[in-house]
């Protein structure tokens, strides 16, 4: 079964497949070129997460160059919501079940939060399959396992607690602000609101406090040893949902992971974030883009304290292109583009459009 959503200049395509044990997975395909597989976390809708304002820039850059794929988990968004067993050990093999549908042999893999865990167990498992695993606010140990201190075992059940209770109640909003707090402390009204649907629709109270468990009795501290892939980690610096530590230590376990820390406060990367521009470069420097233009590579050799990013929005700049033509061209928004053009303009010393321009060209960027 197929289904198409339309995103900014881009579609994407829904369609499932079935688990041994009868469990209908929802996945997505966008965009063209090698695939890129991201793995499904807590809080997932596959339609509304791409018309959202939170995650669709992320799903938009990541399938620019590639065929970005990614999942609802059992029991959440558009896969079955009425299922009996949650486990790392299940969500690996349901991430088999998606690979196996869709027929890829080699592809990074991209696990965000818990999502991380499922990742590397997967990439333990099929190490011939994975070419590239990037990890981003990842944790190899959940609050909830043995080792852990009772402080955080507490914690995480005061939080079950309050999921069983405000999830998804449009009159709980001091339930929807601790947990847009958490994941997000720079989010707009806007972005709060989308947080608050999501809860909603994605799952029902049960299943969120179910999974919210599960994530949290997660357990890979001996597994991150046996990876034998190229890894990346990222961690933001200021996470309220998984502590930078937890980051840092999941790095130390993996064998040659190179780690990344972002400055931030946001566990989940918002587009006007500065560290945003950071980690696209990183991922696309990792794992190769496949289509990035001649023009924006020429101007990272002659503008090499720009990023890629920064080195594309020039190019278009010196083309004559006005900022909304320059963020349907990108999928990012008008205000985004603003942005990168400050601190372009910053980087290069000008106090102007025209200024930048005739500095682009005369380097050579821009032309025809």
């Amino acid at each position: 079964m197929s289904t198409n959503f339309t995103g900014r200049n881009m579609e994407q395509d829904i369609r499932f497949c079935t688990t041994s044990d009868g469990v209908k997975l929802a996945y997505a395909t966008s965009g063209n070129g090698p695939p890129l597989v991201r793995v499904a976390n807590w809080l997932t809708h596959l339609d509304l997460d791409w018309q959202g304002p939170i995650w669709s820039h992320w799903f938009r850059e990541f399938s620019r160059d590639h065929t970005l794929i990614r999942f609802d988990l059992r029991g959440s968004g558009l896969s079955d919501r009425s299922v009996e067993e949650q486990s790392l050990e299940v969500w690996r093999q349901d991430l088999e079940t998606i690979i196996e549908d869709i027929d890829i042999d080699r592809f990074p893999l991209l696990g965000f939060c818990q999502g991380g865990a499922i990742a590397l167990t997967y990439t333990v498992c099929h190490p011939d399959k994975v070419s590239h695993l990037i990890l981003f606010d990842s944790y190899s140990q959940g609050n909830l396992v043995n080792r852990n201190s009772l402080r955080k075992k507490l914690e995480t059940k005061a939080l079950t607690k309050m999921i069983e209770v405000g999830w998804g109640r449009g009159d709980t909003a001091i339930f929807r602000r601790v947990f847009a707090d958490l994941l997000m402390p720079d989010a707009s009204e806007k972005e709060r609101h989308w947080l608050a649907e999501l809860q909603r629709k994605t799952t029902s109270p049960a299943m969120a406090a179910c999974l919210w468990e599960e994530f949290h009795r997660i357990d890979v501290e001996q597994l991150a040893k046996e990876v034998e892939v190229p890894t990346l980690i990222f961690h933001v610096t200021g996470d309220k949902v998984v502590p930078f530590e937890s980051g840092r230590r999941l790095a130390s376990l993996i064998p040659d992971a190179r780690f990344v820390p972002l400055e931030s406060e946001n566990h989940i990367l918002l587009e006007d974030d500065p560290a945003w521009d950071r980690f696209l470069a990183e991922v696309r420097s990792f794992i190769g883009s496949g289509g990035e233009e001649a023009e924006a590579e020429d101007a990272q050799e002659i503008f090499p304290e720009l990023t890629p990013r920064e080195c594309e929005v020039l190019d278009l700049i010196a083309k004559g292109l006005k900022n909304e033509e320059i963020a349907d061209q990108l999928y990012i928004s008008p205000k985004t583009v603003r942005n990168h053009n400050t601190r372009i303009f910053d980087k290069l010393q000008v106090d102007s459009r025209a200024k930048a321009i005739v500095l682009a060209r005369e380097a050579g960027v821009g032309k025809e």
